[in-house]
């Protein structure tokens, strides 16, 4: 299997962690849908990171899809994805919040980064920034109420999902959402920084 995309994506590394962690073999390809536009586009036409090929060469696109299909590809001992219904649901609240943080940094990313000044639209991105902050407000609660598993063996995709968006969001946007606020996020988030699997797989 191939993994395609940069590790600076937040999609991406999730991605990357949660194979290692399943104990998938696969190789990654550090392609950039900016960069490397037509390179990416000769791999999937859609240029969508992250992409994964399979073996039998069908491109997946999308983390959340990508990872279902290889928990099912790991078999019935996979464990990033909880099976008991209490622990599936409080996994879903915690990856979509943690998926929508990521998407609004994404996109105050873009809006700072790729539109020109002129045409950046400031109450825009101070709506984006409100939903950031509202999700992780939401994280902050979850994680102070019941907090996620500390071992690298007891992390699935939700954990994955939590500590790369809080990363990813302080690596691009470091004045936007305060640590001090949010002190669990902060917490979880160095712990998981500091695992080998994260080690081994940086956001650059």
């Amino acid at each position: 299997m191939k993994l395609i995309g940069m590790l600076d994506s937040p999609y991406v590394r999730r991605v990357a962690i949660c194979m290692k962690l399943l104990g998938l073999d696969f190789e990654h390809q550090s392609v950039s849908v900016f960069s490397t536009y037509d390179q990416f586009a000769k791999i999937n036409p859609v240029v969508k990171a992250p992409t994964l090929i399979a073996d039998n060469g069908s491109a997946l696109m999308d983390s959340t899809v990508i990872l279902q299909y290889l928990a099912l590809l790991a078999g019935p001992g996979q464990r990033l994805f909880p099976t008991r219904p209490d622990e599936a649901l409080r996994a879903a609240r915690l990856t979509g919040l943690a998926l929508a943080a990521s998407e609004k940094s994404v996109q105050i990313v873009y809006e700072r980064n790729l539109r020109p000044a002129e045409k950046q639209h400031e109450p825009w991105v101070e709506r984006v920034r409100t939903q950031l902050l509202a999700a992780y407000a939401g994280l902050e609660r979850e994680l102070a109420a019941a907090p996620l598993p500390e071992r690298q063996e007891q992390f699935d995709a939700a954990g994955v999902a939590v500590a790369v968006a809080w990363y990813f969001t302080h690596m691009m946007l470091p004045e936007m959402v305060s640590k001090a606020a949010h002190p669990q996020l902060e917490k979880f988030s160095a712990l998981a920084e500091s695992l080998p699997v994260f080690r081994e797989t940086p956001a650059v």
